[in-house]
């Protein structure tokens, strides 16, 4: 098939998808013959673009940040299609100690031992800013905390050295280099986040295009589709 006759799905999502998306992706191009393209950014800026009415087939974002855009009105209201499950997990600096954190109380010691810690901007980030303050620590981790730009892994941050304690979705650690995975949130304060589509207002239903997106919706929540997911360090919603 010719460039100028393939088809191409154009999506954002948020930098925790990315691998998977790609690969997921990749392997429906191949049977389809229609090319998907998914930018992946920060989280909040990719809402924000959706918001602004930029172009897009298909979005993927936290489950929150897809039904506040369908209340809004950016996104149909009932295409949200729940994909993949994504646990936080916790990283130090290749080489350095490895901190206990296989209960709750040993993991808030930690926190507390570590010179500065870093977290994302997105779900996880929302929710471990919670615990801190369930636990009363939130002044005292505040001022060692260390931000991750949008877009910017948290592992970028720990492989430097600049933070001793990385939070952030194992999606997105694993494929870091120069960090060592300590392990997931002790049970009691797992934190878990539904990743899931939409599909924009901009999109007529029942048009080609609108038929492809189902398409690749449909297998990207298919059995086919769960070995990626796994590969990525998710779970299929």
């Amino acid at each position: 098939m010719s460039t100028e006759t393939t088809p191409t799905l154009r999506g954002i999502s948020s930098m925790a998808t990315r691998q998977v998306l790609n690969e997921l992706g990749s392997a429906f191009g191949q049977r389809s013959g229609c090319a998907v393209a998914i930018e992946s950014v920060g989280g909040v800026d990719a809402a924000k673009r959706v918001a602004a009415g930029e172009a897009f087939d298909v979005v993927v974002l936290g489950s929150d940040a897809i039904d506040k855009l369908i209340a809004a009105g950016h996104l149909h209201a009932g295409s949200r299609v729940d994909l993949v499950r994504s646990s936080v997990a916790i990283a130090v600096r290749a080489g350095a100690p490895v901190p206990d954190i296989a209960s709750e109380d040993a993991l808030r010691r930690a926190v507390l031992a570590a010179r500065h810690i870093s977290y994302s901007t997105g779900p996880s980030g929302v929710a471990l800013a919670a615990l801190f303050e369930r636990w009363g620590i939130a002044d005292a981790v505040r001022e060692r905390t260390v931000q991750a730009p949008p877009g910017v892994p948290v592992g970028t941050l720990v492989a430097r050295g600049e933070v001793e304690l990385g939070f952030q979705q194992l999606s997105e650690l694993i494929h870091v280099e120069g960090i060592t995975l300590v392990g997931g949130m002790p049970p009691g304060v797992e934190i878990t986040t539904i990743f899931s589509a939409g599909v924009p207002v901009a999109a007529a239903p029942g048009s080609p295009q609108a038929t492809l997106v189902r398409a690749l919706l449909d297998f990207m929540t298919s059995p086919e589709a769960e070995a990626a997911k796994r590969r990525q360090g998710m779970e299929p919603a």
